[in-house]
């Protein structure tokens, strides 16, 4: 089973706050539902026992069964004895396909119009999820980096960001607080080809809430960015988390079609 691993569930028994007035099953039915409409556990693939859900997240096997129960009732699962539960939900997208140039442009005036706080940059071994982003072996490093993004002196965003070990020397403290990472591409030398974007609504869990200084559950929209180069190599993975309350989205639909078109797959 594929497992998505951003450093948000490194501690699982961190996702489920139990001071909240949100039953346990429910926040964990959320959390998985969240997982399965963001595509992070794909259709077809099958999620952990009861048991395992119980040990997983330090609650009851009554407390994962009912939260399985829940996912069962909303269409997202199919529940089956001594065979498991396999997720049987699909996302249907419509793929857009705009400007690049005009993109990465846009990206690259936001994190200069907004202020950053490096948290952390690491080197970890790539999981199976990671690993299929940037085109790498599992277990193969990749250089990871975790950045606050505020705007007006309010946190406005946690970024997640990703790319392989040879490219990691531009990652520093200092360039990641004031350069955006597309433009440290672009200073490199890497000329960026291609760029895949998937936008998501969830809730946030009490480790992103106590990050963003927000309640949890609130609504978070999940901008999940892959960057290729001309030669089509991956070059940067991004998970950025951005408030609802003071993000949004502009888009400029043209009616150019070679500028922006629909294109269902």
């Amino acid at each position: 089973m594929l497992q998505f691993n951003l450093g948000l569930m490194d501690n699982p028994k961190e996702i489920l706050k139990r001071s909240d007035a949100i039953p346990l099953y429910h926040q964990l039915f959320l959390t998985l539902r969240d997982e399965i409409l963001g595509g992070r556990r794909p259709c077809g693939s099958m999620l952990p026992t009861e048991h395992a859900l119980a040990d997983q997240f330090a609650v009851s096997r009554i407390t994962a069964r009912r939260a399985l129960d829940e996912l069962e009732r909303a269409g997202l699962v199919d529940r089956r004895q001594r065979v498991g539960t396999r997720v049987i939900y699909a996302a249907s997208t419509a793929p857009m396909q705009g400007n690049i140039d005009h993109a990465i442009e846009s990206l690259i005036a936001f994190g200069h119009n907004t202020q950053v706080k490096v948290i952390e940059i690491d080197v970890r071994p790539a999981d199976d999820e990671i690993a299929g982003k940037l085109g790498i072996l599992p277990g193969d490093a990749t250089v990871h980096a975790l950045r606050i993004r505020y705007s007006d002196g309010e946190r406005l965003g946690s970024i997640e960001s990703f790319v392989p070990n040879d490219l990691g020397a531009l990652f520093t403290h200092d360039r990641l607080a004031s350069v955006p990472l597309l433009q440290m591409l672009k200073e490199a030398g890497h000329r960026i080809g291609t760029a895949d974007q998937i936008i998501m609504a969830i809730a946030a869990d009490p480790v992103l809430a106590s990050r963003l200084e927000i309640e949890p559950r609130a609504p978070i929209i999940r901008i999940e960015r892959l960057v290729r180069s001309e030669e089509g190599r991956p070059l940067l993975f991004t998970v950025a988390e951005y408030r609802g309350d003071r993000y949004r989205i502009n888009l400029d639909l043209q009616s150019n079609p070679k500028a922006l078109r629909g294109d269902r797959r």
